[in-house]
């Protein structure tokens, strides 16, 4: 030893908040039209970590922490633009005409804040003291280190690369085919079950085959429990009888009914989870007192234990809520919740306070347990704006005369604005500092680069939101044309603020599903006193509430991944070849998101998805075939082609 301190790795760098910055405008742009479109957002960090690397790399003195703050910064653009399934709500129930800039980068800006420092407390709870998987922060941290050169041995680290590489080519590749419209996107069925309907389907997606592979085969044995029960149970039952078109009477049941089951098991599920780790967040809040006071003393803390201080993460919340107030004061003047300022200012308070913890704490450990892409923050959505409508009409006695029903729809969709964005913001911190920890990153500069991102994703939304709404519209929102973007969650959530407030929300469902998460919970105990394994409620409850076309892959890729690490299991290095199965699956999500990037862009030049395929309507029919056919060969090719890498590894 020299005596000398060592030098710290660059790492919060101007040329990271830089290129992280210009990477999330970018990104966000991206998203916000798939979200409005198809109603999902695509994770980004992976993206930003390859584009970071590549870059920061070639302009020499990157680090792996340095990319990793990029990626970080980069990962806001996924989660501001998720905002998409809320803000839209305003337009439809006709409150909003235009997209007001100020008003929306603000509400985006400060609910995100406040998720970032929300989750700072959880992170030794949910990402230290647990053993969820976090499939893409896991992910991410194998991409940074294999790119970095960080793994052990040149030989390794090449082999690593080459397995990255290959999945790659292979997510992108089958990517391209359905961007060409070669190969289906989709591939579903409705059939009769009873008196009424099921369905099964697959999204053709090698990215959500791979997410499987890193969540488990326990989630994703818990999923394909949630998919039973939901599309095989409730929603025939649900629908018995029913006339129409099958595919439509299934969409609509599904969509209208067996979410909202699926959310009342979420919510009961997700109040269990935060009773099981209510101590170590405890614990969480004091280790935050403990560290300043061991800085005031003079003790040297490690560098990946720096959270941010308690004092700055109290300050800068409440900091928060003075702009939140004074937004949620302008949002009422001029209407009948004008009179009532005091009381309307109290109530944002206690909901967003009380409400946002909550959902802060469901979606962050739905990140640890099957990743942000998904995540079903729109049932956490679900559960704010009952929660919301509820307390909004209980102001007026739980009286609604059709005059106040409007504006008191607008504001139980604005406060529940705030709350979204924490929750969707917590949901990606706690995969950020995942990768953070495994890379040996430093939290509290992890935590400052996100709010940079959060920042820089608000500044961006609104217009492009803007944008989207002149040259489209919403469907359902008042003169809304024939092109008009679905916007499904926000639809979604405001047909519940109006059956609340309207009288017409189907309580029975969300009792069902109470019941069924207590049913789970119990199961699960039992389980897990008996050393019989485990049913995680949580990951059942997102079976029930997700279409079957995302479950599905995602169990698939779990069977998978249980397989493959069953044959590591039996070769001359088990872990090598077990963390060549991670590379392969990370090489997947990789090619996967940046060929969902490259879409979004050429969607955006040519305004018009159906114009970049190369084949018309006419082989709709033959795409379902030859992209089911193309998947299967694909992740039997990838997989086999490492497997012979694994193998031959002395």
């Amino acid at each position: 030893m020299n005596g000398k301190a060592a030098i710290p790795l660059r790492e919060l760098t101007l040329r990271s908040i830089l290129l992280g910055g210009v990477l999330t405008f970018l990104f966000t742009a991206a998203n916000v039209y798939f979200g409005l479109r198809v109603g999902l957002t695509f994770s980004t960090a992976i993206p930003a970590a390859v584009i970071s690397m590549a870059l920061l790399r070639t302009l020499g003195g990157a680090t792996i922490v340095e990319n990793n703050i990029v990626q970080t910064i980069g990962s806001a653009a996924g989660a501001v633009a998720t905002m998409v399934f809320v803000l839209p709500g305003f337009v439809i129930v006709g409150w909003w005409s235009s997209i007001p800039y100020w008003e929306t980068m603000l509400v985006c800006a400060t609910g995100g804040v406040l998720g970032v420092m929300l989750s700072v407390p959880m992170r030794r709870a949910l990402v230290i003291d647990t053993d969820l998987p976090y499939p893409e922060g896991v992910a991410g941290a194998e991409i940074l280190r294999v790119g970095m050169g960080d793994a052990a041995g040149e030989r390794e680290n090449r082999a690593g690369l080459a397995t990255i590489l290959l999945g790659a080519i292979a997510g992108a590749g089958f990517g391209l085919l359905t961007m060409l419209r070669l190969a289906a996107g989709e591939v579903s069925r409705v059939f009769k079950i009873g008196a009424g309907y099921g369905t099964i389907g697959v999204t053709t997606s090698l990215g959500l085959v791979a997410i499987g592979h890193l969540i488990g085969l326990a989630t994703g044995m818990a999923m394909l429990a949630g998919l039973v029960l939901g599309k095989f149970i409730l929603l025939p039952m649900l629908s018995a009888g029913l006339p129409g078109v099958p595919e439509e009477v299934a969409a609509t049941v599904f969509s209208q009914q067996v979410r909202i089951v699926g959310a009342g098991a979420m919510a009961v599920a997700a109040l269990w989870a935060l009773v099981r780790i209510s101590g170590s967040i405890l614990g969480g809040l004091s280790g935050l007192v403990a560290t300043a006071r061991a800085r005031k003393a003079g003790e040297e803390i490690r560098q990946t234990e720096r959270d941010l201080p308690g004092n700055w993460v109290l300050g800068v919340g409440a900091a928060m809520f003075g702009p939140i107030l004074y937004l949620v004061w302008s949002f009422v003047q001029g209407g009948p919740l004008a009179d009532h300022a005091v009381a309307v200012l109290v109530l944002a308070l206690i909901f967003i306070v009380v409400v946002g913890i909550f959902t802060a704490v469901i979606t962050g450990y739905m990140a640890g347990l099957v990743g942000t892409s998904n995540s079903p923050v729109s049932g956490v959505g679900i559960l704010a704006i009952l929660i919301a409508s509820v307390l909004v009409g209980a102001m007026f006695g739980g009286s609604v005369t059709p005059d106040l029903r409007a504006p008191l729809i607008a504001f139980a969709l604005f406060l529940v604005s705030f709350v979204f964005g924490i929750a969707i913001v917590a949901n990606d911190n706690l995969q950020d500092l995942k990768t953070g920890q495994l890379v040996g990153s430093t939290p509290w500069k992890q935590q400052v680069a996100l709010i940079i991102g959060v920042i820089a994703g608000s500044l961006v939304l609104p217009p492009v939101l803007q944008l989207l709404a002149t040259s489209f519209g919403f469907a359902g929102a008042p003169g809304a044309g024939p092109n008009a973007l679905a916007a499904p969650q926000a639809s979604l959530f405001a047909t519940i603020a109006q059956g609340v407030l309207g009288g017409s929300m189907r309580w029975d469902l969300i009792w069902l599903g109470a019941a069924i998460g207590a049913v789970l919970i119990a199961l699960d105990e039992g389980l897990r006193k008996t050393g019989k394994g485990k049913l995680p409620p949580l990951a059942v409850a997102m079976g029930i509430y997700l279409p079957v076309t995302l479950v599905l892959p995602a169990v698939i890729g779990a069977v998978i991944g249980h397989a493959w690490n069953r044959m590591a299991a039996r070769t001359a290095r088990p872990e090598f070849a077990e963390r060549l199965g991670v590379l392969l699956a990370t090489g997947l999500v990789v090619g996967d998101s940046l060929l969902g990037l490259v879409f979004a862009g050429a969607v955006g030049v040519v305004g018009d998805p159906a114009r970049l395929g190369i084949v018309g309507d006419e082989f709709a029919a033959a795409s379902e075939w030859i992209g089911l056919a193309a998947m299967v060969a694909l992740i039997g090719w990838s997989y086999a082609r490492v497997r012979q890498r694994a193998i031959a590894a002395e």
